[in-house]
């Protein structure tokens, strides 16, 4: 999965959640497609918190964005 982007998992993950959905595959189909939502769920939420932890890097002063300190995460 290292060269998914967020975009294409989420892309999958309605995919699969129409499968299920529409309940027309086999119990080992199901439980298939949905571990691997499970993994592209991880994936998104891991994704999501790099770029929330990014963000939070960023702080606005008089001459626009700048990075803040390391030290003044948290």
């Amino acid at each position: 999965m290292s060269d998914m982007t967020f975009e294409n998992a989420m892309k999958r993950l309605e995919e699969i959640v129409s499968k299920l959905e529409r309940g027309d595959l086999t119990l080992e189909e199901s439980i298939k497609v949905y571990e691997e939502g499970l993994q592209l769920n991880k994936f998104c939420s891991a994704k999501l918190d790099e770029t929330e932890k990014k963000i939070k890097m960023l702080v606005k002063d008089k001459d626009g964005f700048k990075l803040k300190p390391s030290d003044d995460l948290g």
